[in-house]
């Protein structure tokens, strides 16, 4: 795509959602971090499910440490991978209490150091806590950039740094909730709906989706 094609894809999904929100439930910015945390393999969906009640009695790393792990798995067990998550959870909230006071860190290198937060989960919480212009690749950011011919890249790293490069800065704040949302209900990996998209014309993905006769 080129740098114009680029600057109106953002300028319409800007237009569209001046303000695009990530659809997990959390809250504060700890809260947040489980969450991201938790929907690795999961669905934000049954995700919100799990911790609804989870955080109305959890909001602090030494709250969740106060729970325990056997009690947080009976929260989270509906969702995939629950107790490898709910290991790291407590490890994570451990570190956080012993080494930060208690505080997530706005700082990248210490986010990937917890375990269970690897890259795109400090992208995230440092994208929506703190205002970051963080680009966190997830499949549907991943397939966006290839299909569309914005970013191409092997590695969901490959397409995180083309990104960086080619969004124009006055929309990279917002731009992978733009991403994720438009690649979860429109540029869907299977039948993608490409008669309802808005930025369909500036996409170069040559397999798209006729419109209905």
């Amino acid at each position: 795509m080129s740098k114009a094609a680029i600057e109106e894809f953002f300028q319409r999904l800007s237009d569209a959602d001046p303000e695009p929100k990530g659809e997990l439930d959390y809250t504060n910015v700890y809260t947040l971090l489980v969450a991201v945390a938790l929907s690795a393999q999961a669905t934000d969906i049954g995700v919100n499910k799990a911790t609804k009640k989870l955080f109305e009695i959890v909001a602090t790393p030494q709250d969740m440490l106060d729970l325990g792990e056997e009690a947080l798995i009976s929260h989270v067990r509906t969702i995939g991978l629950y107790r490898g998550k709910a290991k790291n959870i407590m490890a994570a909230a451990k570190i956080l209490v012993e080494k930060h006071g208690g505080i997530v860190p706005n700082d990248q290198d210490a986010l990937e150091e917890l375990p269970g937060v690897g890259r795109k989960t400090a992208n995230v919480v440092r994208n929506i806590a703190f205002g970051e212009p963080t680009i966190a690749v997830d499949t549907h950011i991943f397939r966006l950039g290839n299909r569309t011919g914005m970013a191409k890249g092997k590695t969901p790293l490959a397409v995180e740094k083309a990104l960086e490069k080619k969004i124009p800065k006055r929309f990279l704040h917002h731009s992978h909730h733009w991403m994720i949302l438009h690649g979860r209900y429109i540029c869907k990996a299977r039948s993608p709906r490409c008669p309802d998209c808005i930025v369909s014309d500036l996409c170069n993905f040559k397999d798209k989706t006729p419109a209905a006769e």
